[in-house]
């Protein structure tokens, strides 16, 4: 019998939630500006690098738009759109992991292809900013896997189909261990290196930005089979 690790929640994950609760529940309605970053911490009697993790989090699920010197308000969202998360706490044995990775690559390798077909320079700009970012980080897991997933979001926009970009944002905390674990058993095991995960991406956006939609496809399932491969080998073997 297998049981899961109970892992600690992070503060800034308790906000996330808290917050999250209260814009499903309505007491945060669409276009409500939230309070301040000061004025949160102080109610949640966090520190202020909790709060802006938090609405960072909910901003990338499509919640909250954070305008710069205006604050931060909550987004319009139709109401059958799907917006509830999936927890990661699903993630309950090494099958869930399994079939998590099959679905990114049935999402994900359909999102690239589109994204070469529809994307923008809005969107070009969106994804070259987190590879940016991807390519500035080193040895600090929860960073990567941040911009990371920023990036995956940022290619499904480029789709321009929104039911695209909220499936993604539903695996989001899935996506984002399978993210942690990914990096964690890359630099312990050397198998790799961040700076080939960073040119796995790095195809990805090329691909993406000739309009190539074969390429752009292919260059994501690579990617995403060996993800799967690392994770294969030393996390999802049967004991």
């Amino acid at each position: 019998m297998e049981y899961k690790q109970i892992k600690p929640k992070k503060i800034y994950e308790e906000v996330e939630e808290a917050l999250h609760a209260m814009i499903l529940t309505g007491q945060l309605k669409p276009g409500d500006r939230i309070e301040s970053v000061q004025q949160l911490a102080e109610n949640f009697q966090v520190g202020r690098s909790a709060i802006r993790e938090a609405l960072s989090a909910l901003k990338a699920k499509g919640l909250v738009d954070i305008k710069q010197g205006e604050g931060t308000f909550v987004k319009e969202f139709e109401a059958s759109k799907i917006i509830f998360p999936l927890s990661s706490a699903i993630l309950m044995n090494k099958k869930d992991v399994v079939h998590l990775l099959e679905v990114r690559k049935i999402i994900e390798t359909g999102a690239a292809i589109s994204a070469a077909k529809n994307r923008n320079e809005e969107d070009l700009k969106a994804m070259a900013e987190a590879l940016e970012e991807m390519k500035g980080i080193h040895g600090d897991g929860e960073l990567g896997e941040k911009a990371d997933f920023r990036f995956h979001l940022a290619l499904s926009s480029a789709s321009h189909n929104p039911l695209l970009s909220t499936l993604l944002e539903q695996i989001s905390g899935l996506m984002i261990e399978t993210m942690k674990e990914t990096r964690r058993i890359w630099l312990f095991s050397k198998q790799t290196t961040i700076e080939k995960l960073y040119r796995e991406h790095v195809k990805i956006y090329q691909a993406i930005e000739e309009r190539n939609e074969e390429k752009s496809r292919l260059a994501m399932l690579l990617h995403l089979e060996n993800v799967e491969n690392i994770l294969s080998k030393y996390f999802l073997e049967t004991d």
